[in-house]
């Protein structure tokens, strides 16, 4: 082998040690999302997943029994946590942070796979983990923990504190994306904070 190719050849992630626990579940999140980008959906395999993320297929299957559940997980690590929530002493600017993520993140691979989801699931509605795609982009517990501290500042009434209420903005969000797909203009985030969210939530009158 000439060194071009050797160079061309692509790596062989099983050459290096294999992880376990939480840190082989972020490489295979990594790897997953890696793939997204490369490959995108269609051509997902989780058997290259699994190589990237120096693991068995074997260990993928016991963790999720196919790609869209795999993906979905993937979709679920790449959004903040309560813990990285953004935090700047303002609901409205909170808000918009939040859901600019999302907005990003629809407008990537991850996107892509959620419409591929949404596809099988037509396509076969009883192929387990596939119509979960529905709920990608519908993170109402995140908006709740954003609430609770603009409550605790004395912007949002204690009645609007309900999953319920914290679902309205990543629900209009999720159907602007299935409906006219990314990117999502920044203008329309801004109208789902201040024409529905603020309104909604808002402690003053009026």
């Amino acid at each position: 082998m000439t060194p071009k190719q050797a160079a061309d050849r692509p790596a062989d992630h099983r050459t290096k040690p294999r992880r376990r626990g939480e840190v082989l579940q972020r490489a295979i999140f990594e790897a997953t999302l890696a793939e997204l980008a490369e490959a995108g959906y269609a051509e997902l395999a989780m058997a290259r997943v699994a190589e990237r993320a120096r693991t068995s297929k074997a260990s993928l299957y016991r963790r999720w029994s196919n790609r869209a559940e795999l993906v979905l997980d993937a979709f679920r690590h790449a959004i903040p946590g309560t813990r990285d929530l953004p935090d700047s002493g303002d609901l409205r600017e909170d808000l918009l942070t939040l859901l600019r993520t999302a907005a990003e993140l629809l407008a990537g691979p991850l996107g892509e796979a959620v419409r591929g989801m949404i596809a099988e699931a037509v396509r076969d509605p009883d192929h387990a983990g596939v119509a979960q795609a529905r709920s990608v982009g519908s993170s109402p517990d995140l908006v709740l923990a954003i609430l609770r501290r603009a409550a605790g500042r004395g912007e949002v009434r204690s009645d609007a504190l309900t999953l319920r209420v914290a679902g309205v903005g990543p629900a209009l969000l999720k159907q602007h994306f299935l409906v006219h797909g990314a990117p999502i203009p920044d203008q329309v985030l801004t109208e789902i904070v201040d024409e529905v969210v603020l309104p909604l939530v808002s402690s003053r009158a009026g």
